[in-house]
């Protein structure tokens, strides 16, 4: 375990609060402030030359929670930033977890299932001192349910992790808490934006665990999906994509643009598309300097974990763009996380994701608006206020 300083702990009484923003969005260097980081943790496996991460942003509302992504590009800076922003989503949900992350920097793609479980155990291994106490882990990019069991199983303690099977008392995050979450955040914010979500049009950036439930509960809800994307491109009619249809395409063939039925796209031409409401659900940074301008949606909803930095979200703010942030729509994984950790059913769960994402999210863009400022400048104003 490599030492950040003499007691693996960088702890900052910094008390400019701007630093929050610039925290979340910064990838060049760590910098500290009141609100953390508490904790930064290195450690090096020799045998997969593998390097993990995890971050312990804040644990002043309780043990530090986020979940392990596992990309060949995570850096420690990226793991810091998502640390930050689960402090701030905790505290938005107003429940009793503190801000963490954690990430391998490993392509589970390059290797064989065997490779992966070992990686898993030998991170569960070496942040055993901290498991429970500090932190509990869930699962992130490239990680599932499976993921949780092993690590789970090697801490010799189920309640290291979240989003386990259930057969281990788990609610595993393929029941779609959050898309779930993403679409209420979405209904809420429809009506601040003027529109009305049974008449909306949507796109889906990212067609993974998050972005297929997105999709599913907004159809419910009866908006219109009409361009939808994954790694291998996008597809749009803009008379509506058909839910299950896709997604036995992405079954069958391992990518949405198998579906037949309408126009295929290069993947980042979904952020160019007229529609109502934009839904990133991948990776970070999607939405930067090359394509922030060419943005013609009238709402953002950010269900992935910082799709764009603030800077942008500024932008899209001056140009009337409502942009919803990734702390208060997809705060439902981690209320999951909370009901599981509290030893709750499914059913009991959803209600608590509906009823907790739509008071957040209603309550950041009443301040948002009430104040003339960003819904991220709101989200944080609120989140510092029960950091306190």
């Amino acid at each position: 375990m490599e030492k950040e300083s003499s007691s693996n702990c960088v702890k900052n009484k910094n008390p400019l609060f701007k630093k929050l923003v610039n925290n979340m969005h910064n990838t060049k260097s760590l910098i500290g402030d009141e609100i953390g980081p508490e904790y930064i943790i290195k450690v090096w496996n020799p045998k997969f030359k593998v390097w993990g991460y995890l971050v312990i942003d804040n644990t002043s509302r309780g043990v530090g929670k986020g979940g392990i992504r596992m990309t060949p590009s995570v850096t420690v800076e990226e793991v810091a930033r998502l640390a930050r922003a689960m402090t701030v989503k905790n505290a938005l949900a107003d429940i009793s977890f503190g801000g963490a992350k954690a990430g391998i920097a490993f392509d589970p793609k390059s290797a064989d299932l065997k490779t992966k479980r070992q990686i898993i155990e030998w991170f569960a291994r070496a942040l055993k001192p901290v498991l429970i106490s500090k932190y509990i882990a869930g699962p992130d990019v490239n990680t599932t349910e499976v993921e949780m069991g092993w690590f789970v199983g090697t801490a010799k303690n189920r309640k290291a992790a979240t989003g386990k099977p259930k057969r281990l008392g788990g609610l595993p995050h393929e029941l779609g808490s959050t898309g779930f979450g993403v679409a209420h955040a979405a209904k809420i914010a429809a009506g601040f934006a003027g529109l009305d979500i049974k008449k909306a049009t949507v796109a889906i950036e990212g067609f993974g665990n998050v972005g297929t439930f997105v999709f599913k509960f907004l159809g419910d809800m009866g908006a219109r999906v009409v361009a939808v994307s994954d790694s291998k491109g996008a597809i749009y009619n803009p008379d509506g994509l058909d839910y299950k249809e896709v997604m036995k395409a992405k079954k069958q063939k391992g990518t949405v643009t198998a579906y037949a039925k309408a126009a295929k796209l290069l993947g980042q031409k979904i952020f160019e598309l007229p529609v109502d409401i934009l839904i990133p659900a991948a990776l970070p940074d999607v939405i930067n300097a090359d394509n922030v301008s060419d943005v013609q949606s009238k709402m953002i909803v950010e269900a992935a974990n910082i799709p764009m930095r603030y800077e942008y979200e500024e932008l899209l703010h001056e140009r009337g763009i409502l942009v919803v942030p990734d702390v208060v729509a997809n705060a439902g994984g981690v209320i999951s996380s909370y009901a599981e950790h509290k030893g709750w059913k499914a059913d009991k769960m959803f209600k608590l994701v509906e009823r907790k994402v739509s008071a957040a999210t209603r309550a950041v863009l009443e301040l948002a608006r009430d104040k003339k400022i960003t819904p991220r400048e709101a989200a944080l104003a609120i989140a510092r206020d029960r950091l306190r």
